[in-house]
């Protein structure tokens, strides 16, 4: 192969074709389509899924996550996206909150954030001392390694956005008065202080990125490309098969028989649309 030939396809690689809206619909539905077979899949079988999504204050993860579980039972498909911790959270053991939200048999969670906010935000705004952080990484490999072990499926999911857009994606929210709540003083005060996070982030990958527990980064500049590559990646994370359903066909209402609608004064809604 040409180096020419490598360079563009480390160009095509970096700088992909943007997805039109109808193209992203179309992916998006089939995907869905499929996690509601893993979702079936997990029940039938008494799986057990965590997936736990970091990335910086603009990475996309509620919307990916929305996207994830948009279709799927929330019964099955459970979200977690915890406060921060009580007095009385403090002084438990760090992960003791985490923990109690682990998934049963039939269940897959979600973390929007997770432990890892140790590694993360609390050591970059000094929330923590560094010898807890130091404390948390050399543990959480052995959490995880437990938590393989009890047989649950563990994906950790790191969205990487470049400083540019996540510039763009929070001037947006200050803009948009549907998505003001979703910056906190804390986002604000943690935006200039990109490589403290970088410099966090390569220390959480160099201790945490092991084999029965490893980090999948996805590119999430482009937010639909970012959804689709995720959700295909987690559906071939946990193998399952179509699960055979009778088809479903409605029966026949019931008649009316002496029942008649009342003369009762509902209170309707007003219709303005």
């Amino acid at each position: 192969m040409s180096k020419n030939k490598v360079a563009k396809d480390q160009d095509d690689t970096q700088t992909p074709e943007k997805l039109k809206t109808k193209d992203y619909e179309r992916e998006l539905k089939a995907l869905h389509v499929e996690l509601v077979k893993l979702q079936e899949w997990i029940r039938h079988k008494g799986l057990k899924v965590c997936v736990v999504f970091e990335g910086r204050d603009g990475a996309g993860k509620g919307g990916t996550i929305k996207a994830i579980t948009e279709r799927v039972s929330p019964r099955v498909f459970r979200v977690v996206a915890l406060p921060a911790p009580t007095e009385r959270e403090k002084s438990q053991m760090y992960v003791q909150r985490y923990m109690r939200h682990f998934p049963a048999a039939g269940e897959v969670v979600i973390f929007d954030r997770s432990w890892y906010n140790r590694a993360g935000v609390e050591r970059v705004m000094g929330f923590c001392a560094e010898e807890q952080v130091k404390r948390f990484l050399e543990m959480v490999p052995l959490v995880e390694k437990a938590m393989v072990e009890s047989g649950i499926i563990l994906i950790k999911y790191w969205l990487e956005v470049s400083p540019e857009e996540q510039t763009r994606r929070l001037e947006a929210r200050i803009e948009d008065g549907r998505k003001t709540w979703k910056l906190s003083p804390m986002d604000l005060q943690s935006y200039n202080r990109w490589y403290d996070y970088s410099r966090a982030r390569d220390a959480m990958f160099a201790a945490t990125d092991t084999p029965w527990a490893p980090w999948h980064v996805a590119r999430s500049d482009d937010k639909k490309q970012a959804r689709l590559n995720i959700i295909r990646h987690l559906l071939s994370q946990v193998p399952y098969e179509d699960i055979f359903r009778e088809k479903i066909k409605l029966p026949k209402r019931q008649k009316a028989g002496d029942y008649r609608e009342p003369d009762y004064p509902f209170k309707f809604i007003s219709e303005a649309y």
